[in-house]
């Protein structure tokens, strides 16, 4: 269930990165259609725990330099090594898609890091996207590190949809397609959840977490050569988990 303050607040915050520039009050409560009196509220809370400041009197608002610590301290705390970033803008390089880091969250699958493809037609993904865990293609290779028992458990907990023609309706259909595709070592997606759009994926277990590498972009692009990008991806993986346990 979203938490509608917390869900403003972010929007609030993409929207300050989208513009670029102070916003007043009145230009909040336009942008975002919400009441004048929450938008005061949810300022002058920001501003008295130093998160937005007025860089001009009656300018308007702006995040403060705050939210950039928090985030370099949050980044610095983080797990994964920037070699995994190296490891997707390799991916994208080699390949001209776009390369995800996914992990699971319930019955989604969220993006933790994304490098674009350069190509003008392109997968556009952004981190913290999620999709349904059972239909992306990163998100069928995470399901193909789970027990018997934990598939089982998370199958049944998901509200199956019809996206597209082929969407899986049942945890029966999702298990024969991970079964049917588990000898090869990746997991396809073509068109299941978005028209046009294509995924493919591998395992990735990586410190003690069951991670997912996926590239995506058009099915014209993806499905004649799913083979090779397939073991390109198996093969690359493969070498950075033995250089990062060397």
């Amino acid at each position: 269930m979203q938490v509608k303050q917390i869900a403003n607040l972010f929007r609030l915050m993409e929207y300050f990165a989208e513009v670029g520039r102070p916003l007043s009050v009145r230009e909040i409560v336009e942008a975002m259609g919400w009441p004048r009196s929450s938008v005061f509220n949810i300022v002058a809370t920001m501003v008295d725990e130093g998160y937005l400041y007025q860089p001009a009197a009656r300018g308007g608002y702006y995040p403060t330099t705050r939210w950039m610590d928090l985030a370099r301290v949050v980044a610095d705390s983080q797990p994964l090594p920037p070699s995994l970033h190296e490891l997707l803008e390799d991916l994208a390089h080699a390949t001209g898609e776009t390369a995800c880091l996914a992990a699971a969250e319930g019955s989604s699958v969220v993006f933790l890091d994304v490098v674009e493809s350069s190509a003008d037609i392109r997968f556009i993904a952004n981190i913290g996207q999620r999709l349904p865990i059972h239909v992306a293609s990163a998100g069928k290779a995470i399901l193909a590190q789970y027990s018997p028992e934990e598939l089982r458990a998370i199958l049944g907990r998901i509200d199956y949809q019809h996206y597209e023609e082929q969407s899986f309706m049942s945890a029966e259909e999702v298990q024969a397609d991970l079964q049917a595709q588990a000898a090869q070592g990746w997991y396809l997606n073509l068109g299941m959840f978005a028209p046009g759009v294509a995924g493919i994926a591998v395992p990735f277990a990586y410190g003690g977490r069951r991670y997912s590498i996926a590239l995506g972009g058009p099915v014209t692009r993806i499905e004649g050569r799913a083979d090779v990008l397939g073991k390109l991806l198996r093969e690359r993986v493969r070498d950075f988990l033995n250089s990062t346990a060397a």
